[in-house]
């Protein structure tokens, strides 16, 4: 109470004597706890800070509760916290309904709360909460769906605040690291109103550029949570996710993360950090190359030892496959060589002559005996001979007399039959157009066969004209018709 303190000693009040007794420490606290019941149900909103709970025995949770000039401890029963909505936790901004008490043993007062909601920067996280939830489960968060990074860049555009310092860092950044890199800036609001629709504006005409850039790099400098809202915003996260182009974010500060990072291809903790993850450094690239060089080495080299051991192995095989074919050759070049044809080429004369004189021997031997035999045969055969010969010249002369009747009677016979045709010859011959033809007359022939008539030929037929010794090919110049073959 006014004009109290808590030490036991109470100053002099107006009017007061000096013998009036002052208040103990108990009824001092006693009165202001008294107070404080008092006091109606209220509603506080304050940052939570220190906050520990719930506790491991009671499940009751201590922390403070602060604005920019004062700080109460608070105190949550396990009850009340039990039906809370989300987790408390330090640095958010929480609205508290409850009212105040003093633990009179120590005298140190406590809001307690009865319920706690969201207030300022806490709604705000929590409805970020709930979109990056919701994108989450629609598949946009999800690593599988992020596109790789080319290790070495070098297009690349960059959406930010042409205004603002970040520009500048990336810029030195991508000169110090790499100047191969070729950096296309984007101007758009990072912050403010309209700014959500000049980032997805800006990611727009940078994936457009032609040639299309590696990749885009999507950054602002630190601030504040509210200041990084803009990249929580949900039209601009989906506008990341379906950009053709792959985006690479860096937003704020290390503990800064937005729903942007979270659907971007990669997420950087600065723009700086963004700079550096597409632009490696040139001691790097040249690393990256004498390893590979060495990697190429070693590989090149395991491959020529394999194929010199493969041709090793082959030469041998050769070697053992040649030497096999030309021990054959040896070996039948010496059955060749020694057949006695080539090592004595007379041999073969000398035998084939020892080989006619035994076959001459065999000859002469048989021919004696065969000619004895035919000088025994032909004394048994000779009196039938004798007698087959005298039986042969009685038949000679019979058939000679029946031939000399056969003529006698044939030309008898054939008499008049060549009479007769003899005078059938000369009436056929007399009849004969080769007669006519003798005489200076011909035959003309035309395609369509024998010509009787002028009036068959036209101009320009062929003709074959028949004479007695020959053919004449002629063709019509004109056909002249006579009076009476005209009148006809």
């Amino acid at each position: 109470m006014p004009g109290w303190n808590l030490t036991g000693t109470a100053p002099r009040a107006q009017g007061a004597s000096e013998g009036d007794e002052a208040l103990s420490v108990s009824q001092a606290v006693e009165m202001a706890a008294s107070a404080l019941d008092a006091l109606p149900l209220l509603t506080v909103i304050g940052e939570v800070t220190g906050f520990r709970g719930p506790n491991a025995r009671s499940g009751h949770c201590y922390f403070q509760i602060k604005d920019d000039a004062c700080a109460v401890d608070c105190i949550i029963w396990r009850g009340s916290y039990a039906k809370r909505s989300f987790e408390l936790r330090d640095g958010m901004q929480v609205q508290f309904t409850g009212n105040f008490n003093l633990y009179k043993a120590t005298g140190r007062m406590s809001f307690v709360a009865k319920s706690f909601t969201l207030a300022g920067e806490g709604l705000l996280r929590q409805q970020v909460a709930a979109l990056a939830e919701k994108l989450r489960l629609e598949g946009l968060c999800d690593d599988a769906r992020k596109r790789r990074i080319p290790v070495f860049c070098t297009r690349v555009a960059v959406v930010t605040s042409l205004s603002g310092a970040v520009i500048d860092d990336v810029k030195r950044t991508l000169r110090r690291r790499n100047p191969l890199v070729e950096l296309i800036c984007v101007g758009a609001k990072v912050q403010g109103d309209g700014a959500p629709g000049e980032l997805i504006e800006g990611l727009q005409r940078a994936a457009a550029i032609d040639p299309a850039p590696d990749c885009i790099l999507l950054v602002r400098g630190g601030g504040s949570f509210e200041d990084l809202m803009t990249f929580n915003d949900e039209a601009l996260a989906r506008a990341v996710a379906a950009c053709p182009v792959p985006v690479v974010t860096g937003i704020g500060h290390e503990p800064d993360t937005s729903i942007c990072d979270m659907v971007s291809d990669r997420r950087c903790s600065t723009p700086t950090a963004a700079a550096e993850s597409v632009a490696p450094a040139m001691s790097d690239l040249v690393d990256v190359l004498d390893a590979r060089e060495r990697r190429m080495v070693t590989a090149l080299t395991g491959t020529v030892r394999a194929a010199s051991s493969d041709v090793a192995a082959l030469r041998e095989r050769a070697d053992r496959a040649f030497g096999g074919y030309m021990s054959r050759l040896a070996m039948a070049l010496d059955a060749a060589a020694a057949r006695p044809c080539l090592r004595d080429p007379a041999w073969m004369v000398d035998r084939r002559l020892a080989d006619l004189e035994q076959s001459a021997d065999r000859l002469g031997g048989a021919a004696a005996h065969a000619q004895e035999r035919f000088e025994a045969t032909l004394a048994r055969l000779a009196p039938r001979l004798s007698a087959t010969a005298s039986s042969f010249a009685v038949r000679e002369h019979e058939l000679a007399l029946a031939s000399s009747r056969l003529g006698n009677e044939g030309r008898a016979l054939l008499s008049g039959l060549r009479s007769e045709l003899g005078a059938r010859a000369a009436s056929l011959d007399a009849l004969s157009p080769l007669k006519v033809l003798a005489r200076g007359y011909s035959i003309a022939y035309s395609p369509s066969g024998v010509v009787t008539s002028a009036a068959d030929v036209k101009p320009d037929d062929e003709l074959r004209i028949r004479l007695t010794d020959g053919d004449v090919r002629a063709r019509a110049l004109a056909v002249d018709l006579n009076d009476e073959a005209a009148l006809a």
